[in-house]
């Protein structure tokens, strides 16, 4: 294995170029062990190597070594820096920034979070912004924050509406209201999501995909045609299905399969 010397970094010196080197390395395991010489370090002097290298780091476990090490420094040194990468153009550089303040957790950076990285097109960035500002935002402002969440309700692939479920059962009680109001959403997507997420608060077990399902057939058979054939698939597994349980689940499934005809 390549050999990656203990850093002490001074700018200019050939320490620092042998860590640049090393962080730059072909080897992903070098630079993870680079990154983690640099945290055990902590010399302020790295901050500005760490940050240029979160920026371009292809391996999720060296990014999240890069940030831990920025942790490791005081945030007087790191926070400044760091929020430059914030309106950087690279978004690798804007979600690592915003995942490395959601590890240094200082509550003074909330007023960073702004709507457009909340809102921004790349769904990294955004999933990262809706991360941290679980972690930062004030309990006073907390309405507002699931308010501009819930527009992005529906958004994205299963990962991206996953990580947004997420932040709002991280949120607690306070998006009950606006989850529900989203549920009736004449937009399928965005109800289903609403649902999954409010099955998911209510019992954390609840696997995604299943709440998904779930929520996706309430949707499409309204909550109490919805209930009839979960009854009827529970009856069933127990081997004690009624005459009317069966005749209810069957008028279900027969209105369901003409609903999913029309479309």
């Amino acid at each position: 294995m390549q050999e990656v010397v203990p850093i002490n970094t001074t700018n200019g010196t050939p320490q620092n170029a042998r860590m640049v080197k090393a962080l730059g390395a072909e080897d992903s395991s070098v630079r993870l062990q680079a990154a983690l010489a640099v945290g055990s370090n902590a010399d302020p002097s790295s901050v500005e190597t760490l940050v240029e290298r979160c920026a371009v780091e292809p391996d999720f476990f060296v990014r999240d070594m890069l940030s831990w090490a920025l942790t490791r420094l005081s945030p007087e040194i790191t926070l400044p820096r760091i929020r430059q990468e914030l309106d950087s153009e690279r978004t690798q550089a804007r979600s690592q920034a915003l995942h490395t303040l959601s590890k240094i957790g200082d509550r003074s950076t909330w007023a960073w979070i702004t709507r457009n990285m909340l809102r921004d097109v790349d769904d990294e960035v955004a999933r990262t912004a809706w991360r941290v500002a679980v972690v930062l935002v004030p309990e006073d402002e907390e309405k507002d924050l699931v308010d501009e969440l819930v527009l992005q309700l529906g958004r994205g692939d299963r990962s991206v509406q996953l990580s947004l479920s997420r932040a709002f059962v991280d949120l607690g009680d306070v998006v009950k209201p606006a989850l529900e109001k989203a549920a009736e959403n004449p937009d399928p997507d965005v109800a289903a999501h609403a649902r999954a997420t409010e099955l998911l608060r209510q019992n954390p077990e609840t696997g995604f995909d299943a709440a998904i399902e779930e929520a996706k057939r309430m949707v499409t058979l309204g909550p109490e045609r919805a209930a009839a054939v979960a009854s009827a698939a529970e009856a069933a597994a127990a081997g004690t299905e009624t005459t009317e349980t069966t005749e209810s689940a069957e008028a279900a499934k027969a209105t369901e399969a003409s609903e999913a005809t029309d479309c």
